[in-house]
């Protein structure tokens, strides 16, 4: 679960990262940087999308200036993923509502971008 978020900074189970971070719902938490810096891109989520989770969640940076381009979109979605984008504030409460449900059991990855 994250326990804070702000700019530069995120706190997920008592740990804090000041790098951007791919969380998953096991608690497994890696460092994660995108190839283009702030273009989400097919070859930035592969790693998730192949976790065959049921959610992957996009935290777009503190603003929302990181873009997600139309071919990492249909490449989640065609793989039968969910696909949630908003800014790393709201992307944090998405991933943590969905976490924290107990009736729903999803598989949840989300993707941070901490800055921007």
């Amino acid at each position: 679960m994250v326990e804070k978020y702000a700019f530069g900074l995120i706190i997920i189970n008592g740990k804090e990262y000041r790098y951007d971070v791919e969380v998953r719902w096991t608690g497994e938490v890696l460092k994660w940087w995108r190839k283009e810096g702030h273009i989400f891109d097919v070859e930035d989520v592969k790693r998730a999308v192949a976790q065959n989770p049921d959610i992957i969640i996009l935290g777009t940076g503190d603003w929302g200036m990181a873009q997600v381009t139309e071919r990492c979109k249909n490449f989640i979605k065609e793989k039968g993923i969910e696909l949630i984008i908003n800014k790393t504030k709201d992307a944090v409460e998405a991933f943590n509502t969905i976490v924290q449900n107990p009736r729903e059991k999803k598989k949840v990855i989300a993707l941070f971008h901490l800055t921007c």
